[in-house]
């Protein structure tokens, strides 16, 4: 499958980062590149934590699903750190 290697982590990261910012719509310093970073960085993330505690990700929409929730904390989390810089 695809997901389990870096490169599939990457492709669904770009989705993810994109689902994101659906769900944290918004004005971000960064704009659309920056978020499909955070999505790529939350995928990736969101691999790595899922693979550590044991959980096997065997299908598509759990990888998904996971790239998701980690882009979308990535997200908030970037969000706090900006917002504290600029304000």
């Amino acid at each position: 499958m695809p997901e389990r290697s870096i490169l599939g982590w990457l492709l669904i990261g770009l989705v993810a980062g994109v689902l994101g910012k659906v769900i944290m719509p918004g004005r971000d310093p960064g704009g659309v590149i920056v978020t499909m970073l955070i999505g790529i960085a939350g995928a990736l993330l969101a691999g790595f934590v899922a693979r550590s505690m044991g959980f096997a990700m065997e299908s598509a929409w759990a990888s998904y699903g996971a790239a998701t929730l980690g882009a979308v904390v990535l997200l908030a989390l970037y969000r706090v750190v900006v917002a504290r810089r600029i304000g």
